[in-house]
């Protein structure tokens, strides 16, 4: 089974732009995520894949991989879908380009899902972070999950879901953006068209399960530092020097 690692990397962002270029302890953001990706050593190959010339020269001149991409996207996993169509891959694990703290522990969950399932029911795999704090909970930002009892996802919304009838029996959990794709799922994921539910909520993990692909959720305590904003970015400096 060949197992590969995905960063998709947009040079834009409307919230803080050319964040994947800013510096992060005396190195670019994006450059600090495929290194903390690449020492996980739970991958064969690991890419950044990008539309800027900017990110792609970054990451080459700095002995990493890089593929450029052809097109437009909207999103990141149509971005990783056409640069693995013609790759000979098993499994392939979208990193998010804006964590540079990516730990080894959930990323190898969720590869383990996929040794395991022998009758390859799984199409996709993901991440869930139980949430206590009702400032969080209510916050659109953060996506919600729920399951059926083996874990698959039954549904994702901003929306706090379930809803709290018996407050004493909900539970809530935000989904992580990490995931980990069967290449099939992958491909036929983008070719699928976006639905009222997905263009509603503008979650794009909705088609999944409009159209029938298994999201099997796994829970983590380690949650990724993701940099949104130059107040994360400056959290982020402080960690880096805190570990010196």
């Amino acid at each position: 089974m060949k197992i590969i690692a995905m960063i998709p990397a947009r040079y834009e962002a409307s919230r803080f732009p050319g964040k994947l270029m800013k510096d992060l302890a005396g190195k670019t953001v994006i450059l600090r995520t495929y290194e903390a990706t690449k020492q996980s050593n739970l991958f064969d190959e690991v890419f950044v894949v990008t539309d800027s010339d900017i990110i792609f020269n970054e990451i080459i001149s700095n002995g990493g991989k890089a593929i450029k991409s052809k097109k437009q996207h909207e999103s990141g996993s149509d971005r990783i879908a056409e640069a693995i169509e013609n790759l000979a891959v098993d499994i392939v694990v979208n990193v998010q380009g804006d964590e540079p703290f990516t730990k080894t522990e959930p990323l190898s969950k969720l590869l383990q899902v996929f040794k395991n399932d022998e009758k390859q029911l799984i199409d996709i795999a993901s991440l869930k972070f139980k949430m206590e704090d009702a400032e969080e909970i209510n916050n659109p930002n953060n996506v919600k999950v729920v399951t059926d009892e083996n874990d698959f996802a039954l549904y994702f919304s901003r929306s706090p879901i379930p809803y709290p009838r018996d407050a004493s029996k909900a539970k809530y959990f935000k989904h992580i953006g990490i995931y980990a794709f069967r290449k099939e799922a992958l491909l036929k994921f983008t070719k699928l068209p976006i639905n009222e539910l997905e263009a509603a909520e503008k979650l794009e993990n909705l088609r999944f399960l409009a159209h029938g692909l298994r999201v099997k959720m796994l829970e983590t305590n380690e949650i990724a530092i993701g940099i949104d904003t130059p107040e994360d970015l400056e959290k982020a400096n402080a960690i880096f020097k805190m570990k010196k």
